[in-house]
């Protein structure tokens, strides 16, 4: 959303998530860019250039973007956004399904991709240093109890909270895996399937958390006993795997609090 704002996209404009590693880019006209998300390196024709700011591409400029040293998602706006066509109202890409984005697949060598007439009125913008996100660390992250919590024992909920729990390299948009404490069932891991919340933390038989991404299932027969009250980067796009965090139980009003701050963060971030 950061990096839209800075090129003067919409919000929901699309752009690429590049994980871990970036692509090299061959701009065909002239456009503003933001790189926002993980440390990475970004170069311009060679040129370093700054990372949470716009900055100007000419036409032919060639744009790298390089390997993640802290964080594990990096994100790329351009002015116009990608303008690849709309699948069920999304530009994105869902792997699994082979839908959405550039026929359904990650980005590959001498792909083109489509850009959108840019909106106008783009400059140089930034985000204030202290909007922007760090990386590393023992994040703690505010949950809520689910209507689940029930399924599990007394033990098993104390579990969750007290952690730490470490990312697994079985992560991926669907769901991230984590490592800690076991979390104890009551009656088994198993329940009549309903629907799946983004953000709801899933616990498998092994009594282990999985954190339900983008990229989840609809409907799921396993319980759940927080749903996460704050954002999903911490596990997704903020994170290195092996990266610890701990759960922290807050409650809906304490929530809702949290949200509003962040959007209130969001909307004085750029200089």
């Amino acid at each position: 959303m950061l990096a839209n704002r800075l090129v003067g996209n919409p919000d929901g404009a699309a752009g690429l998530e590049c994980t871990l590693l970036g692509p090299r880019l061959e701009f065909a006209d002239a456009r503003w860019v933001a790189v926002t998300g993980a440390e990475v390196p970004v170069t311009l024709d060679g040129a370093e250039m700054p990372r949470w700011a716009s900055f100007a591409v000419p036409a032919g400029g060639v744009l790298k973007i390089g390997a993640a040293r802290t964080g594990v998602r990096a994100y790329l706006a351009v002015s116009g956004g990608v303008a690849t066509p709309a699948v069920l109202g999304s530009r994105a890409t869902y792997l699994r399904g082979g839908l959405g984005g550039l026929n359904g697949r990650a980005i590959r060598r001498g792909d083109v991709l489509p850009l959108g007439a840019p909106a106008g009125g783009a400059a140089a913008r930034r985000v204030r240093a202290e909007r922007i996100p760090t990386y590393g660390g023992e994040p703690d992250i505010a949950t809520v109890l689910g209507p689940q919590a029930d399924r599990f024992t007394p033990a098993g909920i104390a579990a969750l909270f007290e952690g730490p729990y470490e990312m697994l390299p079985q992560s991926d948009r669907m769901g991230a895996r984590f490592k800690g404490p076991r979390i104890e069932h009551t009656h088994g891991h198993d329940i009549i399937s309903d629907g799946i919340a983004l953000g709801a933390i899933q616990v498998i038989g092994d009594g282990q958390p999985i954190v339900l991404l983008v990229d989840r299932q609809t409907a799921g027969g396993i319980p759940r006993s927080v749903r996460w009250a704050r954002t999903r980067s911490a596990a997704s796009g903020r994170s290195s795997l092996g990266q610890k965090l701990r759960f922290k139980q807050v409650e809906v009003a304490e929530a809702h609090a949290v949200l509003a701050t962040r959007r209130a963060a969001l909307d004085s971030a750029i200089a």
